[in-house]
């Protein structure tokens, strides 16, 4: 018997030898010939191997083929150069119609039936355990002698044909501050699964239970710890199990196949594929990527639309990145909820501003182009106002489809839960994130107040309260945009509101969002956000763990998305619309400022000609 460390260090052909005469007595081949690629197999009758290895191609993350035999060919020659599939693996299950029937040490017994059989070679995580310690991350499993821990999901894989079934991942516990090393150290060993495909609460993958693996060992975590995912070749067992084939193989979990090839070294040549990890929620915890070259194109954009007109002192009311968070927010949320409306204007009717409700419909526009579900919440009296101006938008080609248009009214303690979640239910949201875009906000005193301290309270509808309740929701996130500190959602930075915005002492919003998006004007907030999330979704690292490394790219989309970004042709026909309606401009006194050597009212139009340029770069 021989001992597990020296296990590390032999060569591949001498494990497989030990392996075909039975030689060990361990249960898996975590830590084993480190450096070298592991495989998973899945053997299946000839007749099913087209449709499975198309099955393959469509959810490489969990299965990157690595080689496909021909039917009876025992051997892989590309792979190893003396191998026998019926005896290298440490132990195999039998698969019948579906289930499984048993488990075995070697397949020569089934020899006759292995001739009309294709085998396939997957890659495996277990290649990349070595990549992770050299880059000083602990991996857990190898610490406690144990087999790695695997999971079911609720995460639906590409279907082919017969084949059709959940993503399974593995976990691995990856101390914080050593997160975004292990996605860089994992990122291009595609053959290895490549990049995580989720950190954080296991919940948001339909995990229930940690300590209740569906496959594999319990790895436990220690303080500090987050639960990291990879997609897992035993995604292939699942399907294997689900289409009933009468007869496959498979190892049992954990029990790989080790090849001749070696983990190749990588180097990352540009940003543009240097991953980045950033926390986008902490209730359930949750962590995105998304590479530096697409953030640093989203700062470009933050640092855009910061521009202080007339000098009021918002500057100080930035903070760096929320542009980037918020929008790594919203790219995983599946339903958003809009609201927009300052009546600035209280002395006239409408008392509606034209800052707020075009960044509020670019925002839906680019929603509605990544297919997810949007909706907008707004003032009673105002909904004929936004039901016409919703109607004009798809008329003029903004928006693909009318967005549903909402109204809210605080009748008792529960109102803004039952609003938000079915039958009131805290578990069952709605809406995923709440984003308010020049929308008035209440004041610490219960008061809304515009700019000049005049309280317009008796013209506002108490949205702050779906605020105040997000708050509560695990889940739910929230953005504010805003331009002067009144706004809801920057109560976040209400200190340098009351410090630095003229009577920010009294207007000062109160109610915080999860993100607040400081523009020097809200609409280009919101120009901001559309542009954001066409950069993010157009970024292949993002892209990949938005959709669980499971399915096709979706950057086939990339033309359908930016045609729904804001334009300056289709700024000049809302603000037209807008005007027709009665509602008048809230910046009038900053027409003679300048921002570029521009009028301040040309501005509007350079500032999204730079918001697509530096979106399209």
């Amino acid at each position: 018997m021989f001992l597990t460390g020296g296990l590390k260090s032999l060569l591949p052909h001498a494990l497989r030898q030990i392996i075909r005469c039975n030689r060990l007595s361990i249960s898996n081949t975590s830590g084993m010939a480190e450096g070298y690629k592991q495989a998973n197999v899945v053997i299946l009758h000839k007749s099913l191997a087209d449709d499975f290895e198309k099955f393959c191609h469509a959810n490489e993350g969990p299965l990157p083929l690595l080689y496909r035999s021909k039917p009876g060919d025992w051997k892989c020659p590309s792979l190893s150069s003396d191998s026998d599939i019926r005896t290298d693996c440490l132990q195999y299950r039998i698969h019948e119609h579906g289930a499984c029937t048993g488990s075995l040490k070697s397949l020569k017994e089934y020899s006759e039936q292995l001739k009309n059989m294709v085998t396939f070679y997957l890659g495996c995580s277990f290649s990349f355990e070595k990549a992770l310690q050299d880059a000083g991350i602990p991996v857990r499993n190898v610490e406690q002698k144990c087999n790695v821990s695997m999971y079911k999901t609720a995460v639906p894989c590409y279907c082919v044909s017969a084949f059709c079934c959940n993503l399974v991942v593995t976990m691995r516990p990856i101390p914080e501050s050593k997160l975004e090393a292990a996605v860089l150290a994992t990122s291009e060993l595609k053959e290895a699964h490549g990049a995580p495909i989720h950190m954080g609460d296991p919940g948001l993958l339909g995990i229930q239970d940690l300590s209740k693996p569906d496959y594999g060992d319990p790895v436990h975590l220690h303080p500090g710890d987050i639960p990291v995912f990879w997609a897992c070749g035993v995604t292939g067992v699942e399907a294997v199990i689900n289409c009933r084939a009468p007869l496959a193989f498979t190892p049992s979990p954990g029990c790989m196949f080790i090849t001749d090839l070696k983990n190749d070294n990588v180097t990352f040549r540009s940003s543009k594929e240097v991953p980045q990890v950033h926390c986008i929620s902490q209730d359930p915890l949750h962590y995105s990527i998304v590479s530096a070259e697409a953030a640093q194109k989203i700062k470009t954009l933050e640092t855009l639309v910061a521009v202080d007109p007339g000098d009021r002192g918002i500057i100080h009311l930035h903070r760096q990145d929320e542009l980037l968070k918020a929008c790594l927010s919203i790219s995983h949320a599946q339903s958003v909820l809009i609201t927009t409306g300052f009546p600035t204007h209280f002395a006239y009717e409408p008392p509606e501003e034209n800052d707020g409700p075009p960044g509020a419909l670019a925002i839906a526009a680019i929603l509605q182009a990544l297919e997810k579900e949007v909706a907008i919440v707004t003032d009673q009296r105002a909904m004929n106002l936004n039901k016409k101006i919703i109607e004009e938008a798809v008329q003029l080609g903004i928006l693909k489809r009318p967005v549903p248009l909402l109204s809210y009214q605080s009748k008792s303690a529960d109102s803004a839960l039952e609003f938000l979640c079915e039958n009131g239910n805290p578990a069952r949201p709605r809406f995923d994130h709440l984003i308010a875009i020049e929308r008035a906000g209440m004041a610490a005193d219960g008061n809304y107040y515009n700019a000049r301290k005049a309280n317009i309270k008796h013209l506002v509808d108490p949205i702050d309260e779906l605020f105040l309740a997000a708050q509560t929701l695990p889940g739910v996130t929230t953005t504010g945009v805003g331009d002067g500190g009144n706004e809801l959602g920057m109560g976040k930075v209400k200190d340098a509101v009351k410090k630095h915005i003229k009577y920010g002492d009294v207007i000062a919003c109160d109610v915080e969002a999860d993100f607040a998006v400081v523009a020097g004007v809200s609409n280009w907030g919101g120009y901001a956000i559309a542009c954001a999330l066409y950069i993010l979704n157009t970024c292949e690292v993002h892209e990949r763990y938005l959709r669980k490394a499971v399915g096709f790219p979706q950057l086939s989309k990339k033309m359908v998305w930016l045609s729904a970004l804001p334009s300056v042709t289709k700024e000049e026909k809302l603000l037209k619309t807008l005007v027709q309606h009665g509602v008048r401009s809230g910046k009038t006194a900053s027409l003679e400022m300048e921002v570029d050597g521009l009028p301040f009212y040309n501005t509007h139009s350079l500032m999204i000609e730079k918001l697509r340029e530096a979106a399209q770069q």
